[in-house]
């Protein structure tokens, strides 16, 4: 794992998830495969291996760089900017 300098821009604490599924997939009538919670604003999205990709259009629309797995027992991160795990 590596640090960036995003991960110091994060607010803390960390944002409360504006809800508890993909609300993008919802609208589309997809499942997401995985979600991911964007650290900067609460975000859930879906990941890259759902078909509509919401976390990854999520950053590309707000530049919101770092998210986190939002499944059980999983707590990593990634840094889209950086492309790395952080």
């Amino acid at each position: 794992m590596s640090e960036c300098l995003h991960v110091d821009e994060l607010p803390r604490p960390e944002p409360a998830p504006l809800s508890d599924t993909c609300l993008e997939c919802l609208a589309a009538g997809t499942h997401p495969v995985q979600l991911r919670l964007c650290l900067s604003c609460g975000h859930v999205g879906c990941c890259d291996s759902s078909p509509l990709k919401h976390a990854t259009a999520h950053y590309k629309e707000t530049g919101h760089p770092v998210m986190r797995s939002f499944e059980c027992a999983e707590s990593w991160r990634w840094c889209f900017a950086d492309g790395s795990i952080v």
